[in-house]
């Protein structure tokens, strides 16, 4: 049976399948948004490191606004915060639309429409982040053991499903006459039906859906952070993240400079390299999580190693199938890491430290997109395989400092 439809769960059996619905949707949007704007970027005549950094303003709004919403899920309850994170999607794909044509047209200089563009992708960094804390802590609430590790995992199948989906489609989007507004209207669209689901599936009050223990003294983030049973985790979660990131945001550049002129279409190959990574990332969270049934260091300690090897592969070798496998192979890393630590964080706490561990968690996806792509992109500039020699040092080093046998007998013994 699956995690998001256990038992555990009676009485809302609805609520953890619709919210894997709505973390599919949201990934198809934010994924095939990035697949499809390096071609935009470069259209537009915006820089590539600023391409890139419109995301990264965007996750730094979700990254600060992360601890502001912990004291507060409670009071108006999961299901407020989910819907205000929809309509910040909602929000953000429709007036990204908007700033785009304005600088197709001309309307708009090319630093303008970035400026635009930023700010609007800001509204779901501030809106999101509530909603993705308000997910992670009602899952905590309501698992233990083994099977909150498979309720993570499966939220994040959820996740890795919607990215193999996004860049897959948004391409065949991009169809006269929207052109390259195709994508992020058809984007809203998702987001609009979410929202409308979302008054059908979650509880309309707080009531039944508290994510915590109700005590309203449960330690800060900060406070959580600071324990070493759990900082630990959430040190190797946010440097794992940065190196994902890393790939993530410069994978398509990579590709673009890459890619011979008979070969496919860049946008083309990175449709492949962004499905094929998000579809090996789902192998490791749906079918090797739990054919194995891994525990979360396991998943740590495995997810780094592949990801350290898939980017020495494609900083060793400049064709772009080096890029591209290299890409995958590290993906199915990431997919196997990123929900090993968020379990290990969660299992690591007490039930009053759920909602700061899920703030934490939150904060980290956020905190991973600021400045990694920007340094990784600049670094693109001056030394072509930077982005992969960024990755495997981050990963390597992740990767030694989890073989230490003393951290592991001291979160036994803690």
């Amino acid at each position: 049976m699956s995690a998001l439809s256990s038992p555990s769960f009676a009485g809302s059996r609805w609520v953890l399948p619709f919210l894997g619905a709505v973390t599919f949707l949201t990934a198809i949007g934010n994924l095939g948004l990035v697949s499809v704007m390096p071609a935009i970027g470069r259209m537009l005549h915006i820089p590539d490191f600023l391409v890139a950094g419109i995301f990264s303003v965007s996750a730094l709004t979700w990254a600060i606004s992360s601890p502001f919403w912990v004291s507060r899920i409670e009071r108006a309850g999961a299901a407020f915060y989910i819907r205000a994170g929809l309509v910040g999607f909602l929000l953000s794909m429709g007036g990204c639309a908007l700033s785009v044509e304005l600088g197709l047209t001309g309307l708009l200089p090319p630093l303008a429409t970035f400026g635009c563009f930023a700010g609007l992708r800001s509204v779901y960094g501030l809106l999101g982040s509530a909603a993705a804390t308000a997910t992670q802590a009602f899952v905590a609430a309501r698992t233990e053991g083994a099977q909150r590790t498979q309720a993570i995992t499966g939220l994040a199948g959820a996740l890795s499903l919607g990215t193999i989906v996004g860049p897959a489609i948004a391409p065949a989007m991009m169809v006269d006459p929207l052109g390259p507004l195709g994508p992020m209207l058809g984007f809203a669209l998702f987001g609009l039906l979410a929202l409308g689901g979302s008054y059908i599936f979650l509880p309309a009050t707080s009531p039944g859906e508290a994510v915590a223990s109700g005590d309203p003294d449960a330690p800060s983030l900060t406070e959580v952070w600071r324990r070493g049973t759990i900082g630990r985790h959430l040190n190797f979660g946010l440097l794992l993240c940065s190196a994902q990131a890393i790939n993530l945001y410069t994978i398509g550049f990579v590709i673009i400079d890459r890619t011979p002129p008979a070969a496919l279409t860049a946008q083309q190959m990175i449709g492949i390299a962004m499905t094929s990574g998000a579809i090996a990332a789902l192998l490791a969270q749906w079918g090797l999580v739990r054919l194995l049934s891994l525990s979360p260091a396991t998943m740590m300690r495995a997810g780094a190693a592949l990801a350290c090897g898939g980017n020495i592969a494609a900083m060793l070798d400049g064709g772009v199938w080096a890029a591209v496998s290299g890409f995958v192979l590290a993906s199915f890393g990431y997919g196997l890491a990123r929900p090993g630590f968020s379990a290990a964080a969660s299992l690591a706490g007490s039930a009053r430290e759920q909602v700061g561990i899920a703030s934490a968690i939150t904060l980290i996806a956020g905190a991973s997109i600021t400045l990694p792509p920007i340094a990784a992109s600049m670094a693109y500039q001056l030394w072509l395989p930077a982005p992969f020699a960024i990755a495997v040092a981050i990963s390597g080093g992740l990767l030694l400092a989890s073989l230490r046998p003393a951290p592991v007998r001291l979160e036994h013994c803690s």
